[in-house]
Protein backbone atom coordinates (compact mmCIF):
# COMPACT_ATOMS: atom_id res chain seq x y z
CA UNK A 1 0.00 0.00 0.00
CA UNK A 2 2.81 2.48 0.93
CA UNK A 3 4.71 1.52 -2.21
CA UNK A 4 1.67 2.29 -4.35
CA UNK A 5 1.25 5.65 -2.59
CA UNK A 6 4.88 6.56 -3.29
CA UNK A 7 4.36 5.67 -6.96
CA UNK A 8 1.23 7.82 -7.11
CA UNK A 9 2.98 10.77 -5.51
CA UNK A 10 5.94 10.46 -7.90
CA UNK A 11 3.59 10.21 -10.86
CA UNK A 12 1.71 13.32 -9.74
CA UNK A 13 4.98 15.24 -9.36
CA UNK A 14 6.19 14.18 -12.81
CA UNK A 15 2.87 15.08 -14.41
CA UNK A 16 2.88 18.44 -12.62
CA UNK A 17 6.36 19.20 -13.89
CA UNK A 18 5.45 18.17 -17.41
CA UNK A 19 2.33 20.32 -17.26
CA UNK A 20 4.38 23.32 -16.11
CA UNK A 21 6.96 22.85 -18.87
CA UNK A 22 4.29 22.36 -21.51
CA UNK A 23 2.38 25.38 -20.24
CA UNK A 24 5.51 27.52 -20.48
CA UNK A 25 6.22 26.26 -23.99
CA UNK A 26 2.66 26.90 -25.11
CA UNK A 27 2.75 30.41 -23.73
CA UNK A 28 6.27 30.92 -25.05
CA UNK A 29 7.27 32.12 -21.60
CA UNK A 30 10.42 30.50 -20.33
CA UNK A 31 11.95 31.71 -17.09
CA UNK A 32 13.31 35.25 -17.63
CA UNK A 33 17.06 35.80 -17.50
CA UNK A 34 18.46 38.69 -15.47
CA UNK A 35 20.17 41.75 -16.92
CA UNK A 36 22.87 43.36 -14.79
CA UNK A 37 24.15 46.91 -15.32
CA UNK A 38 26.90 48.88 -13.61
CA UNK A 39 26.07 52.48 -14.53
CA UNK A 40 29.27 53.69 -12.89
CA UNK A 41 31.57 51.62 -15.09
CA UNK A 42 32.02 53.22 -18.53
CA UNK A 43 33.59 50.82 -21.04
CA UNK A 44 33.70 53.04 -24.16
CA UNK A 45 32.38 56.17 -25.84
CA UNK A 46 30.32 55.79 -29.01
CA UNK A 47 31.48 57.31 -32.31
CA UNK A 48 28.76 55.65 -34.36
CA UNK A 49 25.99 57.35 -36.35
CA UNK A 50 23.10 55.16 -37.57
CA UNK A 51 21.90 56.12 -41.06
CA UNK A 52 20.89 54.70 -44.45
CA UNK A 53 21.49 54.77 -48.17
CA UNK A 54 19.12 55.81 -50.96
CA UNK A 55 19.62 54.14 -54.34
CA UNK A 56 18.33 55.73 -57.53
CA UNK A 57 15.57 53.72 -59.22
CA UNK A 58 12.18 54.35 -60.83
CA UNK A 59 10.29 54.00 -57.54
CA UNK A 60 11.93 57.14 -56.12
CA UNK A 61 11.35 59.31 -59.21
CA UNK A 62 9.02 62.32 -59.00
CA UNK A 63 6.17 60.56 -60.81
CA UNK A 64 6.31 57.44 -58.62
CA UNK A 65 3.19 56.77 -56.55
CA UNK A 66 5.36 56.41 -53.43
CA UNK A 67 7.70 59.36 -54.13
CA UNK A 68 6.04 61.77 -51.68
CA UNK A 69 5.86 59.24 -48.83
CA UNK A 70 9.41 58.07 -49.49
CA UNK A 71 10.99 61.48 -49.13
CA UNK A 72 8.69 62.40 -46.27
CA UNK A 73 10.04 59.34 -44.45
CA UNK A 74 13.61 60.37 -45.28
CA UNK A 75 13.04 63.90 -44.01
CA UNK A 76 11.33 62.68 -40.83
CA UNK A 77 14.26 60.39 -40.13
CA UNK A 78 16.60 63.38 -39.85
CA UNK A 79 19.72 61.28 -40.33
CA UNK A 80 23.25 62.45 -41.05
CA UNK A 81 25.62 60.82 -43.57
CA UNK A 82 22.73 59.83 -45.84
CA UNK A 83 24.35 58.07 -48.79
CA UNK A 84 22.85 58.67 -52.24
CA UNK A 85 23.89 56.33 -55.08
CA UNK A 86 22.73 56.57 -58.70
CA UNK A 87 23.78 53.22 -60.14
CA UNK A 88 24.22 51.34 -63.38
CA UNK A 89 20.95 49.39 -63.96
CA UNK A 90 19.40 52.72 -65.00
CA UNK A 91 22.04 54.44 -67.14
CA UNK A 92 19.91 57.48 -67.99
CA UNK A 93 19.25 58.09 -64.31
CA UNK A 94 22.87 57.60 -63.28
CA UNK A 95 25.11 58.92 -66.07
CA UNK A 96 25.11 62.55 -67.15
CA UNK A 97 27.03 62.07 -70.42
CA UNK A 98 26.00 58.84 -72.08
CA UNK A 99 27.76 59.45 -75.40
CA UNK A 100 31.40 60.19 -76.05
CA UNK A 101 31.95 63.85 -77.01
CA UNK A 102 32.97 64.57 -80.58
CA UNK A 103 35.07 67.39 -82.02
CA UNK A 104 32.02 69.63 -82.32
CA UNK A 105 29.38 68.26 -79.94
CA UNK A 106 28.92 67.09 -76.36
CA UNK A 107 26.03 65.10 -74.91
CA UNK A 108 25.52 66.29 -71.33
CA UNK A 109 21.98 65.69 -70.02
CA UNK A 110 20.98 66.03 -66.35
CA UNK A 111 17.23 65.62 -66.89
CA UNK A 112 16.97 62.40 -64.90
CA UNK A 113 19.85 62.75 -62.41
CA UNK A 114 18.58 66.17 -61.33
CA UNK A 115 15.11 65.08 -60.25
CA UNK A 116 16.17 62.70 -57.52
CA UNK A 117 19.22 64.73 -56.51
CA UNK A 118 16.96 67.68 -55.78
CA UNK A 119 14.62 65.52 -53.71
CA UNK A 120 17.58 64.11 -51.76
CA UNK A 121 19.04 67.52 -50.95
CA UNK A 122 15.67 68.94 -49.89
CA UNK A 123 14.83 65.96 -47.67
CA UNK A 124 18.25 66.04 -45.96
CA UNK A 125 18.48 69.81 -45.52
CA UNK A 126 20.36 70.56 -42.33
CA UNK A 127 22.04 67.15 -42.34
CA UNK A 128 25.17 65.78 -43.99
CA UNK A 129 25.05 63.70 -47.17
CA UNK A 130 27.45 61.34 -48.91
CA UNK A 131 27.03 61.58 -52.68
CA UNK A 132 28.25 58.78 -54.94
CA UNK A 133 27.58 58.99 -58.67
CA UNK A 134 29.03 55.54 -58.90
CA UNK A 135 28.46 54.69 -62.56
CA UNK A 136 31.12 55.76 -65.03
CA UNK A 137 30.11 56.40 -68.65
CA UNK A 138 30.60 53.22 -70.67
CA UNK A 139 32.50 55.11 -73.37
CA UNK A 140 35.34 55.70 -70.91
CA UNK A 141 36.14 51.97 -71.16
CA UNK A 142 37.56 49.76 -73.89
CA UNK A 143 34.76 47.45 -75.03
CA UNK A 144 34.26 45.06 -77.95
CA UNK A 145 31.25 47.05 -79.14
CA UNK A 146 29.27 50.14 -78.23
CA UNK A 147 27.44 49.54 -74.96
CA UNK A 148 23.70 49.90 -75.44
CA UNK A 149 21.23 51.17 -72.88
CA UNK A 150 17.40 51.38 -72.76
CA UNK A 151 15.85 54.42 -74.39
CA UNK A 152 13.26 54.46 -71.61
CA UNK A 153 15.04 55.79 -68.53
CA UNK A 154 12.93 53.57 -66.27
CA UNK A 155 13.76 50.30 -68.02
CA UNK A 156 16.71 48.54 -66.43
CA UNK A 157 19.73 46.73 -67.79
CA UNK A 158 22.38 44.73 -65.98
CA UNK A 159 24.79 44.96 -68.91
CA UNK A 160 25.94 48.58 -68.74
CA UNK A 161 29.10 48.14 -66.67
CA UNK A 162 31.37 46.70 -69.37
CA UNK A 163 35.11 46.96 -69.79
CA UNK A 164 38.05 46.52 -67.45
CA UNK A 165 40.56 48.93 -69.04
CA UNK A 166 40.07 52.69 -69.38
CA UNK A 167 40.52 54.16 -72.86
CA UNK A 168 42.51 57.06 -71.41
CA UNK A 169 45.12 55.57 -69.09
CA UNK A 170 46.11 59.08 -67.92
CA UNK A 171 42.60 59.19 -66.39
CA UNK A 172 42.09 62.80 -67.48
CA UNK A 173 38.81 61.84 -69.18
CA UNK A 174 37.60 60.09 -66.04
CA UNK A 175 38.59 62.92 -63.71
CA UNK A 176 37.18 65.52 -66.11
CA UNK A 177 33.79 63.81 -66.16
CA UNK A 178 33.52 63.83 -62.38
CA UNK A 179 34.86 67.39 -62.03
CA UNK A 180 32.17 68.68 -64.39
CA UNK A 181 29.45 66.62 -62.73
CA UNK A 182 30.52 67.93 -59.31
CA UNK A 183 30.58 71.52 -60.61
CA UNK A 184 27.06 71.12 -62.02
CA UNK A 185 25.74 70.48 -58.53
CA UNK A 186 27.96 72.81 -56.49
CA UNK A 187 29.10 75.73 -58.71
CA UNK A 188 26.03 76.53 -60.76
CA UNK A 189 27.36 74.84 -63.90
CA UNK A 190 30.51 73.92 -65.82
CA UNK A 191 32.40 74.30 -69.08
CA UNK A 192 32.22 71.18 -71.22
CA UNK A 193 34.99 69.54 -73.24
CA UNK A 194 34.55 72.18 -75.96
CA UNK A 195 34.61 75.13 -73.57
CA UNK A 196 30.86 75.76 -73.66
CA UNK A 197 29.30 76.73 -70.32
CA UNK A 198 26.28 74.72 -69.12
CA UNK A 199 24.38 76.55 -66.35
CA UNK A 200 22.61 74.49 -63.68
CA UNK A 201 21.52 76.89 -60.97
CA UNK A 202 22.62 74.32 -58.36
CA UNK A 203 24.83 75.40 -55.47
CA UNK A 204 24.50 72.42 -53.16
CA UNK A 205 26.88 71.88 -50.29
CA UNK A 206 28.32 68.37 -50.60
CA UNK A 207 30.38 67.60 -47.49
CA UNK A 208 31.26 64.02 -48.50
CA UNK A 209 31.88 62.45 -51.90
CA UNK A 210 32.39 58.70 -52.25
CA UNK A 211 34.50 57.52 -55.18
CA UNK A 212 32.83 54.70 -57.15
CA UNK A 213 30.87 51.78 -55.75
CA UNK A 214 31.88 48.16 -55.28
CA UNK A 215 34.85 48.32 -57.68
CA UNK A 216 35.59 44.68 -56.91
CA UNK A 217 32.37 43.85 -58.80
CA UNK A 218 31.79 46.79 -61.13
CA UNK A 219 34.50 46.54 -63.82
CA UNK A 220 36.57 44.18 -61.59
CA UNK A 221 38.96 46.97 -60.66
CA UNK A 222 42.19 46.00 -58.90
CA UNK A 223 43.34 47.81 -55.74
CA UNK A 224 46.18 49.41 -57.73
CA UNK A 225 43.92 50.67 -60.51
CA UNK A 226 41.25 51.83 -58.09
CA UNK A 227 43.79 53.85 -56.12
CA UNK A 228 44.90 55.62 -59.33
CA UNK A 229 41.28 56.35 -60.24
CA UNK A 230 40.60 57.65 -56.74
CA UNK A 231 43.62 59.94 -56.85
CA UNK A 232 42.66 61.32 -60.27
CA UNK A 233 39.05 62.05 -59.31
CA UNK A 234 39.83 63.45 -55.86
CA UNK A 235 42.64 65.61 -57.19
CA UNK A 236 40.29 67.38 -59.61
CA UNK A 237 37.34 67.76 -57.24
CA UNK A 238 39.58 69.10 -54.46
CA UNK A 239 40.43 72.01 -56.77
CA UNK A 240 36.72 72.83 -56.96
CA UNK A 241 35.81 72.21 -53.30
CA UNK A 242 38.74 71.97 -50.86
CA UNK A 243 36.32 71.47 -47.94
CA UNK A 244 34.72 68.31 -49.35
CA UNK A 245 35.93 65.09 -47.75
CA UNK A 246 36.32 61.87 -49.71
CA UNK A 247 35.47 58.25 -49.02
CA UNK A 248 37.23 55.41 -50.83
CA UNK A 249 37.28 51.64 -51.38
CA UNK A 250 33.52 50.85 -51.05
CA UNK A 251 34.04 47.14 -51.77
CA UNK A 252 31.18 44.64 -51.79
CA UNK A 253 33.14 41.68 -50.42
CA UNK A 254 36.15 41.37 -48.15
CA UNK A 255 37.77 38.37 -49.77
CA UNK A 256 41.15 39.42 -48.41
CA UNK A 257 43.06 42.42 -47.08
CA UNK A 258 44.51 43.51 -50.44
CA UNK A 259 42.27 46.53 -51.04
CA UNK A 260 42.79 47.84 -47.53
CA UNK A 261 46.51 47.15 -47.33
CA UNK A 262 47.14 48.91 -50.64
CA UNK A 263 44.67 51.79 -50.51
CA UNK A 264 45.33 52.77 -46.89
CA UNK A 265 49.07 52.97 -47.42
CA UNK A 266 49.84 56.68 -48.05
CA UNK A 267 52.90 55.66 -50.09
CA UNK A 268 50.58 54.36 -52.82
CA UNK A 269 48.90 57.74 -53.37
CA UNK A 270 49.94 60.90 -55.13
CA UNK A 271 51.27 63.68 -52.88
CA UNK A 272 48.49 65.79 -51.43
CA UNK A 273 45.71 63.24 -51.94
CA UNK A 274 43.85 62.82 -48.63
CA UNK A 275 42.87 59.53 -47.02
CA UNK A 276 39.84 60.84 -45.16
CA UNK A 277 37.41 57.92 -45.15
CA UNK A 278 36.86 54.33 -46.26
CA UNK A 279 33.72 52.27 -46.75
CA UNK A 280 32.61 48.69 -47.31
CA UNK A 281 29.45 46.59 -47.23
CA UNK A 282 27.69 43.58 -45.74
CA UNK A 283 24.58 41.61 -46.63
CA UNK A 284 23.54 38.45 -44.84
CA UNK A 285 22.08 35.87 -47.20
CA UNK A 286 20.64 32.35 -46.88
CA UNK A 287 23.28 29.64 -47.22
CA UNK A 288 21.09 27.84 -49.78
CA UNK A 289 18.28 29.08 -51.99
CA UNK A 290 16.17 26.25 -50.61
CA UNK A 291 16.88 27.14 -46.98
CA UNK A 292 13.65 27.14 -44.89
CA UNK A 293 12.45 30.59 -43.80
CA UNK A 294 12.41 29.63 -40.13
CA UNK A 295 16.19 29.05 -40.20
CA UNK A 296 17.10 32.47 -41.63
CA UNK A 297 17.63 33.82 -38.12
CA UNK A 298 20.57 31.49 -37.48
CA UNK A 299 22.24 32.10 -40.83
CA UNK A 300 21.80 35.87 -40.80
CA UNK A 301 23.27 36.38 -37.35
CA UNK A 302 26.06 33.86 -37.92
CA UNK A 303 27.07 35.74 -41.06
CA UNK A 304 26.79 39.02 -39.18
CA UNK A 305 29.23 37.70 -36.58
CA UNK A 306 31.63 36.53 -39.29
CA UNK A 307 31.45 39.99 -40.87
CA UNK A 308 32.16 41.66 -37.54
CA UNK A 309 35.32 39.59 -37.21
CA UNK A 310 36.40 40.97 -40.58
CA UNK A 311 35.61 44.49 -39.41
CA UNK A 312 37.95 44.05 -36.45
CA UNK A 313 40.66 42.81 -38.81
CA UNK A 314 40.18 45.73 -41.21
CA UNK A 315 40.27 48.15 -38.30
CA UNK A 316 43.65 46.76 -37.28
CA UNK A 317 44.94 47.52 -40.79
CA UNK A 318 43.43 51.02 -40.78
CA UNK A 319 44.86 51.89 -37.38
CA UNK A 320 48.28 50.71 -38.49
CA UNK A 321 48.40 52.49 -41.85
CA UNK A 322 45.96 55.43 -41.62
CA UNK A 323 44.82 56.01 -38.04
CA UNK A 324 43.15 59.34 -38.85
CA UNK A 325 40.93 57.84 -41.57
CA UNK A 326 37.29 57.31 -40.57
CA UNK A 327 35.25 54.20 -41.44
CA UNK A 328 31.70 54.11 -42.78
CA UNK A 329 30.04 50.76 -43.36
CA UNK A 330 27.31 52.14 -45.58
CA UNK A 331 25.45 49.12 -46.90
CA UNK A 332 24.16 46.82 -44.17
CA UNK A 333 21.26 44.54 -44.92
CA UNK A 334 20.04 41.11 -45.91
CA UNK A 335 19.14 39.59 -49.28
CA UNK A 336 16.96 36.52 -49.71
CA UNK A 337 17.42 35.87 -53.42
CA UNK A 338 18.54 37.38 -56.72
CA UNK A 339 16.44 40.22 -58.23
CA UNK A 340 15.17 37.89 -60.97
CA UNK A 341 13.61 35.48 -58.45
CA UNK A 342 10.14 36.56 -57.46
CA UNK A 343 8.61 35.07 -54.32
CA UNK A 344 6.54 36.38 -51.41
CA UNK A 345 8.49 37.84 -48.49
CA UNK A 346 7.19 36.76 -45.06
CA UNK A 347 6.03 39.66 -42.89
CA UNK A 348 8.32 38.76 -39.99
CA UNK A 349 11.33 38.89 -42.35
CA UNK A 350 11.32 42.68 -42.06
CA UNK A 351 11.63 42.38 -38.28
CA UNK A 352 14.39 39.79 -38.57
CA UNK A 353 16.32 42.03 -40.97
CA UNK A 354 15.75 45.06 -38.76
CA UNK A 355 16.94 43.18 -35.67
CA UNK A 356 20.06 42.08 -37.55
CA UNK A 357 20.83 45.70 -38.50
CA UNK A 358 20.32 46.77 -34.89
CA UNK A 359 22.70 44.03 -33.74
CA UNK A 360 25.38 45.03 -36.25
CA UNK A 361 24.93 48.69 -35.30
CA UNK A 362 25.45 47.81 -31.65
CA UNK A 363 28.58 45.77 -32.33
CA UNK A 364 30.00 48.44 -34.66
CA UNK A 365 29.45 50.92 -31.84
CA UNK A 366 31.55 48.73 -29.57
CA UNK A 367 34.27 48.44 -32.22
CA UNK A 368 34.35 52.20 -32.81
CA UNK A 369 33.09 52.49 -36.40
CA UNK A 370 31.99 56.00 -37.38
CA UNK A 371 28.93 55.34 -39.57
CA UNK A 372 26.56 52.35 -39.82
CA UNK A 373 24.34 52.73 -42.88
CA UNK A 374 21.32 50.50 -43.43
CA UNK A 375 20.58 49.51 -47.03
CA UNK A 376 18.30 50.80 -48.51
CA UNK A 377 15.34 53.18 -48.48
CA UNK A 378 13.51 51.76 -51.52
CA UNK A 379 13.85 48.40 -53.20
CA UNK A 380 11.11 46.54 -55.06
CA UNK A 381 10.59 43.40 -57.18
CA UNK A 382 13.35 43.15 -59.81
CA UNK A 383 15.42 45.56 -57.67
CA UNK A 384 16.33 43.66 -54.48
CA UNK A 385 12.96 43.97 -52.72
CA UNK A 386 14.38 42.31 -49.59
CA UNK A 387 16.51 45.37 -48.77
CA UNK A 388 13.66 47.87 -48.95
CA UNK A 389 12.73 50.00 -45.96
CA UNK A 390 9.51 51.13 -47.66
CA UNK A 391 6.50 49.15 -48.80
CA UNK A 392 6.73 49.71 -52.56
CA UNK A 393 2.96 49.23 -52.96
CA UNK A 394 1.54 51.61 -50.36
CA UNK A 395 4.52 53.84 -49.58
CA UNK A 396 4.55 53.04 -45.86
CA UNK A 397 7.82 52.49 -43.95
CA UNK A 398 8.31 48.91 -42.82
CA UNK A 399 9.92 47.50 -39.67
CA UNK A 400 13.45 48.00 -41.06
CA UNK A 401 12.81 51.75 -41.27
CA UNK A 402 11.26 51.94 -37.82
CA UNK A 403 14.18 50.07 -36.25
CA UNK A 404 16.58 52.56 -37.80
CA UNK A 405 14.51 55.51 -36.57
CA UNK A 406 14.32 53.99 -33.10
CA UNK A 407 18.11 53.73 -33.01
CA UNK A 408 18.70 57.16 -34.53
CA UNK A 409 16.30 58.86 -32.10
CA UNK A 410 17.97 57.32 -29.06
CA UNK A 411 21.67 56.70 -29.77
CA UNK A 412 24.60 58.43 -31.39
CA UNK A 413 28.16 59.72 -31.04
CA UNK A 414 29.14 60.72 -27.53
CA UNK A 415 26.98 58.12 -25.79
CA UNK A 416 28.69 56.25 -22.95
CA UNK A 417 28.50 52.47 -23.06
CA UNK A 418 28.47 51.05 -19.55
CA UNK A 419 29.18 47.60 -18.18
CA UNK A 420 26.29 45.30 -19.11
CA UNK A 421 25.99 41.56 -18.53
CA UNK A 422 23.23 39.15 -19.52
CA UNK A 423 23.11 35.35 -19.51
CA UNK A 424 20.46 34.98 -22.24
CA UNK A 425 22.65 34.55 -25.32
CA UNK A 426 19.86 34.96 -27.86
CA UNK A 427 19.25 38.57 -26.79
CA UNK A 428 21.84 41.30 -27.38
CA UNK A 429 21.88 43.90 -24.63
CA UNK A 430 23.71 47.15 -23.93
CA UNK A 431 23.14 50.01 -21.51
CA UNK A 432 24.00 53.57 -22.53
CA UNK A 433 24.23 56.93 -20.82
CA UNK A 434 23.00 59.30 -23.54
CA UNK A 435 22.27 63.02 -23.79
CA UNK A 436 18.62 62.08 -23.24
CA UNK A 437 19.30 59.95 -20.16
CA UNK A 438 20.00 56.32 -19.33
CA UNK A 439 18.78 53.84 -21.93
CA UNK A 440 18.99 50.09 -22.51
CA UNK A 441 19.04 48.56 -25.98
CA UNK A 442 17.56 45.05 -26.23
CA UNK A 443 17.59 42.98 -29.45
CA UNK A 444 15.81 39.63 -29.62
CA UNK A 445 17.73 37.59 -32.21
CA UNK A 446 15.38 34.62 -32.16
CA UNK A 447 11.96 33.70 -33.49
CA UNK A 448 10.35 33.24 -30.10
CA UNK A 449 9.23 35.38 -27.20
CA UNK A 450 11.64 35.87 -24.31
CA UNK A 451 11.48 37.48 -20.91
CA UNK A 452 14.15 39.65 -19.28
CA UNK A 453 14.44 40.74 -15.66
CA UNK A 454 15.64 44.33 -15.77
CA UNK A 455 17.41 46.19 -12.96
CA UNK A 456 15.01 47.40 -10.29
CA UNK A 457 15.39 51.07 -11.25
CA UNK A 458 13.55 50.40 -14.52
CA UNK A 459 10.32 49.49 -12.71
CA UNK A 460 7.45 51.59 -14.00
CA UNK A 461 9.54 53.06 -16.82
CA UNK A 462 8.59 53.18 -20.50
CA UNK A 463 9.97 51.13 -23.37
CA UNK A 464 9.73 51.79 -27.12
CA UNK A 465 9.54 48.60 -29.19
CA UNK A 466 9.50 47.48 -32.83
CA UNK A 467 8.39 43.86 -33.18
CA UNK A 468 6.23 41.51 -35.24
CA UNK A 469 3.08 43.13 -33.85
CA UNK A 470 3.91 46.71 -34.87
CA UNK A 471 4.02 46.02 -38.62
CA UNK A 472 4.33 49.22 -40.66
CA UNK A 473 3.54 51.38 -37.64
CA UNK A 474 5.94 53.43 -35.50
CA UNK A 475 7.44 51.85 -32.38
CA UNK A 476 4.90 51.14 -29.68
CA UNK A 477 5.56 52.70 -26.27
CA UNK A 478 4.74 50.56 -23.23
CA UNK A 479 4.71 51.36 -19.55
CA UNK A 480 6.46 48.58 -17.65
CA UNK A 481 4.65 47.01 -14.71
CA UNK A 482 7.49 45.94 -12.47
CA UNK A 483 10.88 45.26 -13.96
CA UNK A 484 10.21 42.32 -16.28
CA UNK A 485 9.91 42.93 -20.01
CA UNK A 486 8.78 40.37 -22.55
CA UNK A 487 10.13 40.66 -26.08
CA UNK A 488 8.25 39.23 -29.03
CA UNK A 489 10.23 37.52 -31.85
CA UNK A 490 12.89 39.77 -33.42
CA UNK A 491 11.93 42.68 -31.19
CA UNK A 492 14.17 45.73 -30.89
CA UNK A 493 13.46 47.68 -27.72
CA UNK A 494 14.81 50.81 -26.06
CA UNK A 495 14.09 50.92 -22.33
CA UNK A 496 14.41 54.12 -20.33
CA UNK A 497 16.03 53.96 -16.93
CA UNK A 498 16.09 56.24 -13.91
Amino acid sequence: MRSHSRFSIIRILILSCLFFVCQQNVLGQSKPDTLSINWNKIISISKTTPTLQVVENPMVRNSSVIHANTFKALKNLGADYVRYVPWFPYPKMAVAELKRPTKNKTFWDFTYPDSTMQAIMEATEGHSVVINFSTTPAWLWKTDAEVKYPENAYDNTWEYNQGTVLRDTTMKELAGYYARLFSWYTKGGFKDELGVFHPSGHFYKIPYWEVLNEPDLEHNISPEMYTKMYDAIVGEIKKISPATKFIGISVAFMRGPEYFEYFLNPKNHKPGIPLEGISYHHYSTPSLSTQPVDTYQYTFFEKADAFLDKVRYIESIRKRLAPNTFTTINEIGSILRSPSEQAPIPNDYWNLSGAMYAYIFLELTKIGIDVAGESQLVGYPTQFPDVSMMNWENGQPNARYWVLKLLKDNFGPGDQLVSTSFDGGAVATQAFITKKGKKILLINKQNKEVGIVLPSETSGISASIVDVSTGENPPVTLQLNGNVIRLKPFAVAVVNSK
